[in-house]
């Protein structure tokens, strides 16, 4: 990401760039043959990525765990769009059986999964485990959507192979997968409150969401899956996700303000990975300002990514 791009607005080989919003991006795409998921859509820059999917024909399953707000989110899309196609279910994505319950109420609407869309997250969190005794962070950010990524996986690939269109997943990371711990992923101490840094954490649950990506996308693409699995950075955005911070970030955020998006322009990376048609067959991918960008050496080490999808897996399978 170049700074001079961030600032300006400058568009970038995709034809966009920071100051594209999420409708700019999506113009005259017809998504009506579509049904997405997307989790956190109930407020910020998911649900944005919401409206603007229901506003382009998409049928949305909004995941939330404030079911009230996810119902408060569908009456708000269905006023300014009445033909639009909206469902809310409950996702807790800090709780297994939480994740394993909306599987199963998914897959009861009896419906095609097109597009995964895995938003939703907390930043900065004082340490506390989740209900299964995993760091929040981690537990939310990452091992929630990849117990839910993967449990929608034969929906998918059945959804692509009857449709023959190509499925989208596209999980939502960060630039703070730059700032984590020395190793990238603490896998010893990932519940050790005498080592937990707030912001750290943060950027390791980040890094997590990259590596899952690029080795799920490896693995899609052995199999042959007619899936792609792509990472985004949305950009220096105000949402409640900095209801932790503190004074600390409203210093910088007062320092850096010619860098920060409004939610619109928050939302369009998202949107474009998920809907443009330029994207076809694109994966393992790192995007910001809707063009591909460098993660870091962490991010794209094949090694991390594999150790993380097994580590996954078992603390996943250990759960009750």
């Amino acid at each position: 990401m170049e700074i001079y791009g961030m600032v300006t607005g400058k568009a970038g080989k995709s034809g966009y760039g920071s100051a594209s919003t999420a409708e700019d991006v999506t113009h005259s795409i017809d998504a009506k043959h579509l049904t997405a998921i997307i989790t956190g859509g109930t407020s910020g820059i998911g649900l944005e990525a919401a409206r603007v999917l229901g506003m382009r024909g998409a049928h949305v399953i909004i995941a939330s765990r404030n079911t009230k707000a996810a119902n408060d989110s569908k009456e708000m899309i269905l006023q300014m769009y009445p033909n639009a196609r909206i469902d809310c279910l409950q996702l807790d994505l800090s709780s297994i059986k939480s994740v394993r319950s909306f599987i199963h109420q998914f897959l009861a609407l009896n419906v095609p999964l097109n597009i995964l869309i895995n938003n939703a997250g907390v930043m900065f969190c004082p340490f506390q485990l989740s209900e299964d005794g995993i760091e929040s962070q981690f537990a939310t950010n990452h091992i929630g959507h990849f117990l839910l990524t993967n449990l929608l996986l034969d929906k998918m690939k059945s959804s692509a192979r009857e449709s023959g269109i190509e499925g989208r997943i596209v999980n939502l990371s960060s630039i703070a997968h730059t700032y984590t711990y020395t190793e990238g992923i603490m896998f010893d101490y990932i519940n050790d409150p005498d080592r937990y840094s707030e912001k750290k954490a943060y950027g390791q649950s980040k890094l997590a969401n990259l590596l899952h990506s690029n080795a799920l996308s490896r693995k899609l693409q052995e199999e042959g899956v007619n899936i792609t699995i792509n990472s985004v950075h949305p950009g220096l955005i105000t949402t409640n996700l900095f209801r932790h911070s503190g004074l600390g970030m409203a210093v910088l955020k007062a320092m850096s303000f010619f860098l920060w998006k409004n939610i619109p322009q928050g939302a369009a990376t998202t949107c474009y990975v998920a809907l443009h048609p330029d994207l076809k067959d694109v994966t393992g991918k790192y995007f910001a300002d809707c063009n591909v960008t460098t993660p870091s050496n962490f991010a794209t080490d094949t090694t991390l990514a594999d150790k993380l999808w097994d580590f996954s897996i078992k603390l996943v399978e250990s759960l009750p």
